[in-house]
């Protein structure tokens, strides 16, 4: 049975990398409790921001710049364009300058066009800012590579599932918010709607600052400190235990090598880390360490430490089939939910005119905030899967996601129907799949190439962004025939997900991430 108190108690830990194996979610006084909120609630306001623009976009903002439908949809298509673009960077900004850094600076890069909505007054300045909020949505990257330096193996999916899916839930309650406070600025300070959308902009801006300077503040790099020592950390966690060996080149290649548990350093490898054994502890000694054998410390040590890359050494990581395997199924997963997002209300006031702008923002939130339900369940399951059926399991599990929401996607296209109860039920259910697809995605990721986490993060968190540019695209060459869409997008995640189901979950021969 679930031990209820491990949601608070200072966690059991890997005593080379010093993660946690469980989340003390509920303490945000523990380290590791501290990380994992900021981790989700950094992503949170940022997605909040990078989505503040479509619940007032219909009607509001379309009738104050007078806008095309057309502009509409190009401006959601260049607001994931430079998101794509940032995550891009923002993975092995993670591996060179660890993920906290990483993700306060796109957190104050994006308030700062954030803060600027106001000066908004036609179609392109409006795309112009867009592309500039969007550098908001590369948080996702920072917030997931950070969650996986915090959390092992046997909670890495559920720590990046619930991180991943509190945050996307900002898409959900953005909204709720946005409405909310553009009518309070009418309707209780006596604003024109002209002012007022532009002013309501000002709140993210704030909350996004904050956050971003506080987290710099309260929160470390690594379990074990600064992030340019992490390997000296881990090579002094092994030689405590009275474990010697080399664990990384410095500053290391991206490769799999098996090494000896046998090598020392010597005075002319002046690249390596090394420390002689020392007289291990006795036993207890250790706070709160899980027990593990040498064998695995060793592959912890080796396998899981995450490098410095260079673009040589970072090429086979990027166009492994691995990788495509988890940037492919993210593509189609995160691909849908962003372009759905962006249109879903808007269907909604076709389907049900009577709903107001007010009335479809609320229902169209439901699908982002089932986030905070069916993202995190995605992860959970993927690691109750583990143990039991190791990362085959975790990967059918995947694709086994993926092809129902393709059939629910396929229905929903294809029914179109006119039915709240029956539109918002199928939406519902495809939200299920969808986003605990989302999660298992990023309960997989970590075991892939562990010591380049932030490139495999960075693709495959990239390849959502790109899959949501191509879904808007085609949202935007069908007008306002949504139906029609919903089941392209379905058939084409049936089909992706197929074709990648028969790669091997993790590369041959790869040291750590097992």
């Amino acid at each position: 049975m679930f031990d209820l108190s491990l949601l608070w108690r200072a966690p059991e830990v890997n005593p080379v990398n010093r993660k946690a194996r469980s989340i003390p979610g509920l303490n945000p006084i523990d380290l590791y409790g501290r990380v994992f909120t900021f981790s989700w609630f950094g992503f949170m306001i940022a997605f909040w921001s990078w989505y503040a623009f479509p619940p007032l976009l219909s009607e509001t903002i379309a009738k104050d710049l007078k806008l095309k439908q057309t502009e509409i949809a190009n401006s959601n298509i260049i607001a994931l364009t430079a998101t794509l673009l940032v995550r891009l960077v923002a993975g092995p900004c993670c591996d060179r300058f660890g993920p906290r850094w990483t993700f306060a600076g796109c957190l104050l890069a994006g308030a700062i066009p954030t803060a600027l909505a106001g000066a908004v007054y036609s179609a392109r300045g409006l795309m112009a800012l867009r592309f500039f909020v969007g550098i908001l949505g590369g948080s996702f990257v920072p917030c997931q590579v950070w969650s996986t330096g915090f959390f092992d193996k046997n909670v890495v999916g559920t720590a990046n599932a619930f991180t991943g899916g509190l945050g996307n839930a900002g898409g959900g309650i953005t909204y709720f918010l946005m409405p909310a406070i553009y009518d309070s600025l009418v309707a209780n300070q006596g604003l024109t709607p002209h002012v007022a959308w532009r002013v309501a902009f000002i709140v993210p801006f704030i909350c996004i600052t904050v956050t971003a300077i506080a987290m710099l503040i309260l929160c470390p790099d690594t379990p074990t400190g600064r992030w340019s020592d992490r390997h000296l950390a881990a090579q002094q966690n092994l030689a405590s235990h009275g474990i010697s060996g080399v664990v990384v080149d410095v500053p290391g290649e991206l490769t799999d090598k098996a090494t000896t548990g046998t090598d020392s350093p010597t005075d002319s490898d002046e690249k390596k880390l090394g420390f002689e054994a020392v007289e291990p502890k006795q036993p207890g000694s250790f706070a709160h360490e899980a027990q593990i054998g040498e064998q695995q410390m060793l592959d912890t040590a080796r396998g899981e430490i995450v490098v410095k890359p260079s673009f040589r050494e970072a090429l086979p990581v990027i166009f492994s089939l691995q990788t495509l395997v988890q940037g492919g199924a993210y593509f189609c997963s995160f691909g849908a939910e962003l372009a759905i997002n962006s249109i879903l209300g808007a269907y909604y006031l076709k389907n049900f005119p009577k709903l107001n702008q007010r009335g479809t923002g609320n229902w169209a939130a439901m699908f982002g905030l089932l986030n905070v339900v069916f993202r995190p369940l995605g992860g959970v399951v993927s690691d109750l899967i583990y143990p039991h059926a190791g990362l085959w399991g975790k990967k059918i599990w995947l694709h086994g996601l993926a092809v129902v929401t393709g059939i629910f996607l396929i229905v929903i296209g294809v029914m179109d129907s006119h039915n709240r109860n029956t539109m918002f039920g199928l939406v519902a259910g495809m939200a299920f799949f969808l986003e605990a697809g989302n999660g298992a995605n990023f309960g997989l990721v970590p075991h892939v190439h562990p010591h380049a986490n932030g490139i495999v993060s960075g693709i495959t968190g990239a390849s959502g962004n790109f899959g949501g540019i191509i879904f808007a695209i085609i949202f935007r060459y069908n007008g306002k025939d949504y139906a029609k869409v919903f089941w392209i997008i379905g058939v084409m995640t049936i089909a992706i997900n197929v074709a990648l189901s028969w790669i091997r979950p993790i590369p041959k021969g790869q040291i750590g991430g097992r």
